[in-house]
């Protein structure tokens, strides 16, 4: 058994082994906690750390505080968190799956699916909850699309058929949406949908977080009760059938889960790149590539690192920079910082 993969003899069941899973998942939810904290006090109306916790404990002797708290910064921070943690979490997934650490959570084309429907609905004028739903349906409905086409031509190489079917589907919702921009109304119906190409959470309200949790979650926690099977798949499929793993199954489980995911959040923010790329590079430099560690380990990260982007992006400047300008502004030299420091984090 390979031990690059990091499932070789293990001391998995030692004291040691938990005392350290559980610092390290402490120090990520403290790192977590502080960029949440952060989140919900900095703003054009800034809040103190005393006033946030004195109005989320009840006290309502600032009626102005707790507007902005609970109507603005909470709703947007935890759709921040849920965007980033669900965008990370898929990555990690995808990547494992594929067993190619430079695949994203758009590699089957769910991303350019949501962003069509998306992009269709503001065409159409539909209120924003209908072009959530739409760019949600049109994500699901692209991997459906690209798996019934992989299952239809059979190819000798499954997983490589499925991801030229997959960049075939979104070449084609790309092209989609380069459409609807050129019939789309250039004075309100084109900023629109531009903008919400390059990601925002300006609009972020609780019953977008509330319309986006249900999916993730069922996304979520076949990933997490599951996470050392799949972690399985990254040594092959021979090794991982002669342990008990039902490979087909279990590679449809974990493209489902995570495209119900990224489809959640795309609908939800729009589309934003490198961060399923990027955070479970980062993640890895601390757990190592075993997928029951880094799983959560990517979760937290990700969430994190979404609340602190969103943050700056509406402190910045004067006018809010589109999320998905800013983590490519920052995800492409993190990501080069993490090839140049020469870290090889998919196979140590």
């Amino acid at each position: 058994m390979s031990s690059s993969t990091g499932y070789g003899p293990t001391t998995r069941h030692s004291p040691r082994f938990w005392e350290a899973e559980r610092r390290l998942i402490a120090a990520l939810l403290a790192g977590l906690g502080t960029a949440l904290l952060a989140g919900v006090a900095l703003g054009p109306y800034p809040l103190t750390p005393g006033q946030v916790i004195s109005v989320l404990a009840g006290d309502r002797s600032d009626p102005q505080a707790a507007i902005v708290l609970f109507n603005i910064r909470l709703p947007r921070v935890l759709a921040a968190a849920l965007v980033g943690a669900a965008l990370a979490a898929a990555g990690a997934a995808y990547q494992t799956v594929f067993r190619n650490p430079l695949v994203s959570p758009d590699i089957l084309g769910v991303s350019a699916g949501a962003g069509f429907g998306a992009v269709l609905g503001i065409l159409l004028g539909l209120p924003v909850m209908a072009i959530q739903m739409l760019g949600f349906a049109a994500g699901l409905g692209t991997v459906a699309l690209v798996l019934g086409l992989t299952m239809a031509l059979r190819g000798a190489g499954q997983v490589l058929v499925m991801v030229l079917c997959g960049i075939a589907i979104g070449a084609l919702a790309g092209a989609g949406i380069s459409l609807v921009k050129l019939l789309a109304d250039p004075e309100q119906q084109l900023p629109a949908i531009t903008f919400w190409l390059m990601g925002s959470l300006a609009g972020a309200k609780r019953v977008d977080v509330a319309a986006a949790l249900p999916a993730i979650v069922v996304g979520l926690v076949p990933l997490m009760l599951w996470r050392w099977r799949i972690g399985l798949l990254s040594m092959g499929e021979d090794e991982a059938r002669a342990l008990g793993v039902e490979v087909g199954r279990l590679r449809l489980l974990v493209i489902t889960c995570a495209t119900l995911m990224t489809a959640a959040a795309v609908a939800m923010a729009g589309v934003i790149g490198w961060v399923g790329l990027m955070v479970p590079h980062m993640a890895r430099l601390v757990t190592g590539p075993r997928f029951d560690r880094l799983l959560p380990a990517a979760l937290l990260v990700g969430a994190a690192f979404m609340v602190l982007v969103d943050t700056a992006a509406r402190m910045i400047a004067t006018q809010e920079v589109p999320l998905g300008i800013l983590t490519s502004v920052l995800g492409a030299p993190i990501f080069v910082w993490l090839l140049a420091r020469g870290a090889r984090p998919w196979s140590e």
